[in-house]
């Protein structure tokens, strides 16, 4: 299997180019269902341990239906299928860069949660255009074993969140054990009281925010993704779920741009434009690196030949 490894602010992904069951043809959610439940033993084996990391996200290149998008792809962690990936767009952007697929400027990538445009200014920096991202509900509160009652909004950016602001731990790198364990509970807690996204949509993404110590950064963000890693980027979709609740309070105007920091202290640039539907258009800046670009190879007589289960 033919793979090329970027990150994006510190968040891994890896491109398969080859190699990889083919999912047939079909509207995109089609074949991402079909990923998820066909092929849940494959795509996993690509991100797990040994040949993954715990916080490595795929991005697996299809063809498109729409005809104007450079690609199709559908994302992936260890723990499910996602509706689209921001890190991961910006880094298949400068994956595609690398390669000579496509060169600077606008581009479409067709994902199942709808097509999404990428402006290439170098070799390292894209500016993502997201799907309209909306807040569906504000002061949602949960009592979360060991942290009492919590609030947080929810909203989705791609994939369904709960947005807390502020943290009701410190949103530090020293301190990511305790916010995972935190984030978790949370989930468990949103979960158990039934509080789901519009359709039954599952909130597997858990957003803490805590001040920046910086006075030209807007806030640090500490986000659990699905398979309880946390995203060492600042989360392009979580960013665009950010930026749907921002709007809708009345806290950042149409156009104007802040700078959002991951809890490592990786870094967005920000902003929205009105959508149609009355939700925001979101615009996530930011860098990715390549890093290898490699074979996998998948020996039947390997024992961990579909990785390593947590």
């Amino acid at each position: 299997m033919h793979v090329i490894d970027s990150h994006t602010g510190g968040e891994p992904t890896r491109v398969i180019l080859g190699g990889f069951p083919d999912l047939g043809d079909g509207p995109l959610p089609k074949r991402a269902a079909r990923l998820a439940t066909e092929f849940r033993d494959a795509y996993r084996a690509v991100v797990l341990e040994p040949r993954g990391q715990v916080a490595m996200v795929g991005a697996l290149l299809v063809p498109p239906t729409d005809p104007t998008c450079v690609t199709g792809v559908i994302y992936f962690d260890v723990e499910a299928v996602l509706g689209m990936c921001g890190h991961g767009t910006i880094g298949l952007a400068v994956t595609l860069f690398h390669m000579g697929r496509i060169g600077t400027g606008s581009h479409r990538i067709e994902t199942p949660a709808g097509v999404v445009t990428v402006l290439v200014t170098d070799a390292h920096t894209v500016t993502v255009t997201n799907i309209e991202s909306r807040r569906t509900m504000t002061d949602v509160t949960v009592d979360v074993p060991g942290l009492g009652a919590v609030t947080g909004d929810v909203a989705y950016g791609g994939n369904w969140f709960f947005l807390v602001d502020p943290s009701p731990l410190p949103v530090s790198p020293d301190n990511i054990r305790a916010l995972t364990d935190a984030t978790v509970a949370t989930r468990e807690a949103l979960h158990a009281a039934g509080i789901a996204g519009e359709n039954g949509g599952v909130i597997d993404h858990i957003i803490f925010y805590g001040p920046s110590g910086d006075p030209a950064v807007h806030s640090r963000n500490f986000v659990l993704c699905p398979d309880d890693a946390y995203d060492r980027s600042p989360c392009g979709t979580g960013s665009s779920a950010r930026l749907a609740c921002l709007a809708a309070s009345g806290r950042l105007a149409e156009g104007e741009e802040i700078t959002q920091h991951s809890v490592i202290g990786s870094a967005y640039r920000l902003s929205w434009a009105a959508g149609p539907t009355g939700g925001v258009i979101p615009s996530i800046t930011g860098k990715a690196h390549v890093m290898a670009e490699s074979t996998l190879i998948f020996d039947p007589d390997d024992p961990f030949r579909n990785g390593i289960a947590p």
